[in-house]
């Protein structure tokens, strides 16, 4: 059983300071509360820090967790209210339909791989043994990149973005189309909330890690319910180990649509 939990951070002690800047420490919190894990299984996870004074970790379990623990070292423990909260994910799922509308919000990694960068950091130089078998993993950077991206990779996991029935984007966010001029390209009910670099090490390496990421908030319809669920349940891009993947759907608020 798949479980979706809600945890309250406090982002004013110390301990919840390293976790809120450290994707890699907040990774290790997080396996922290999962008592049972078994070969294959797959936890994700999500900061949302839109309000800066009420940051809520969402945590995506293949078993019940725990978050005492979180509570303890970076929430109030000695607070009234509802410290987390976890909900079995099974009604969510029963509710994916062809044609069904929900809201959502994805954090992901958007990236291309290409076999010659134009700016290949130390830590990434290859023989040339090593560049007939695998190319490198670049981050697009810019806005319109990324949506793009997003675009591009909608329908195979599931779903298609509707068209905007709102004003067009701003330039430069709209994602391109080869074949399509540029004034007569539909614009999407989807847009980029949040963008973010940010770097770190590896455990136990001096390897550095760069993350650029990308939030993406709006309305989707679902065109292939196993896919969707596949990708709700699975992940969707690079870096699910530092808090990106988790796709989450929420009821269209009336008349959103």
């Amino acid at each position: 059983m798949t479980y979706l939990s809600r945890v309250r951070i406090n982002p004013l002690r110390a301990a919840s300071r390293n976790l809120l800047a450290n994707p890699r420490a907040l990774h290790g919190a997080v396996l922290a509360g999962i008592p049972d894990t078994a070969p294959g299984d797959r936890t994700l996870w999500r900061l949302d820090a839109d309000h800066p004074r009420r940051p809520m970790l969402l945590v995506l379990t293949p078993s019940k967790p725990d978050w005492t623990h979180l509570v303890e070292q970076a929430g109030w423990p000695d607070a009234e209210g509802e410290h987390y909260a976890v909900r079995d994910y099974s009604p969510l799922l029963a509710q994916l339909a062809v044609g069904r509308e929900f809201a959502f919000r994805l954090k992901a990694s958007p990236i291309q791989n290409t076999a010659k960068p134009d700016k290949a950091s130390p830590h990434r130089t290859k023989t040339e043994a090593e560049l007939r078998h695998r190319s490198y993993r670049m981050a697009h950077r810019t806005a319109a990149q990324q949506l793009t991206w997003f675009l591009d990779r909608t329908t195979r996991w599931g779903f298609t973005v509707p068209e905007a029935r709102s004003d067009r984007p701003a330039p430069g966010l709209e994602p391109p189309a080869a074949d399509t001029p540029a004034d007569v390209r539909p614009a999407r009910e989807v847009r980029i909330t949040d963008r973010s670099r940010s770097s770190f090490t590896k455990p136990g390496t001096r390897t550095p890690v760069t993350l650029t990421t990308a939030t993406f908030e709006g309305h989707l319809r679902i065109a292939d319910p196993d896919l969707l669920q596949a990708a709700l349940l699975g992940g969707i891009g690079p870096s699910k180990a530092y808090g990106c993947g988790l796709l989450t759907l929420a009821p269209l608020q009336a008349g959103a649509r």
